[in-house]
């Protein structure tokens, strides 16, 4: 039997709004995640090292689910996506294989839901304006996951190539009943929505706390190293400030671990992670005037509960 799942089945079988319910139900469970393994390996024909991520979860009497994941960022001369991988399903209680699946697509999946997930605690419930940053493999699905859980009507699009937005904008058209606009000023882009998704491979702040305004959400999703940042320190300072998870958020993100490095950000000032929410150890109550910062740093959890919930849809057919 063909145990391979590809990414067009991946990408039917798995809705934004239920893939946001089943995260809200994993991280209030009972699986065991280790701190994923994160590997900078010299490449000399790039202008950067690649990275090999390694993204263990598991629970008990039930599921092993292991991801393999390489980036490249320069890996476009040869025609390929920047992320490649696989994600191996495994029964815990047998040992056997349930599932090989392709992992750049559960990933983007995964880690909108989870962004969504996150804006469903925190952003204001009428918001209706979401601005796009960035263009890649996570635009859409970050689009259209926000659009689950809030009343989106306006998506605007920014990239640094213009044709990427509009390439972007047009392949939503069909999909989205909102209206799509492609922006070239970012900070207008930025001033006017309720919601600011950011996914990209920035090295160097591309959100200015400046142009933020009071009840926005800001959702941060690139910046995935020490040495890369989407947002400065200003937005840091303004913003109350969500994480996925406090130990990965703390050491690998750069949008985190510089002001904490600098003294900007104390650790006692992030008001909670998913986990806590989910599990209701903390409540999120914000005023309509807080402007709130969500970091998605990945948690292996989020690719396993997405891997079973492909498993449990591909049953149900049946």
């Amino acid at each position: 039997m063909n145990n391979f799942v590809g990414a067009e089945q991946i990408n039917q079988l798995l809705s934004p709004i239920a893939l946001v319910d089943k995260l809200q139900l994993a991280f209030a469970s009972d699986i065991t995640t280790p701190l994923r393994q994160h590997f900078d390996i010299p490449n000399p024909y790039a202008e950067r090292e690649t990275t090999l991520l390694m993204m263990p979860s598991w629970q008990v009497g039930e599921d092993i689910g292991v991801k393999l994941v390489t980036i490249v960022p320069d890996s476009y001369r040869y025609d390929l996506p920047s992320i490649q991988g696989v994600y191996v399903l495994i029964d815990a209680v047998k040992g056997s294989v349930k599932s090989i699946m392709d992992a750049p697509v559960l990933t983007a999946k995964r880690t909108a839901a989870a962004s969504a997930l996150a804006s469903r605690f925190m952003s204001r419930k009428d918001a209706r304006v979401l601005t796009m940053v960035g263009t890649g493999t996570l635009a859409p699905e970050l689009i259209k996951a926000h659009c689950a859980v809030r009343p989106i009507k306006q998506v605007n699009i920014w990239g640094r190539k213009t044709e990427k937005a509009e390439q972007l904008k047009n392949s939503l058209s069909s999909v989205l009943d909102v209206e799509l606009n492609v922006i070239e000023d970012l900070s207008h882009a930025v001033k006017v929505a309720d919601i600011i998704s950011c996914a990209t491979l920035s090295q160097m702040p591309l959100i200015k706390g400046a142009w933020l305004q009071a009840g926005q959400h800001l959702d941060l999703v690139g910046a995935y190293r020490p040495d890369m940042r989407e947002a400065d320190d200003d937005c840091i300072l303004k913003s109350r400030i969500v994480v996925d998870n406090y130990q990965g958020a703390c050491k690998e993100t750069g949008d985190i671990r510089m002001p904490l490095d600098a003294g900007i950000l104390q650790r006692e000032k992030i008001v909670a992670d998913l986990f806590e929410l989910c599990r209701k150890e903390r409540v999120f109550t914000r005023n309509r005037q807080d402007i709130t910062l969500f970091k998605s740093v990945g948690h292996a959890l989020e690719d396993l509960a997405a891997a079973q919930l492909v498993i449990e849809s591909i049953n149900n057919q049946i």
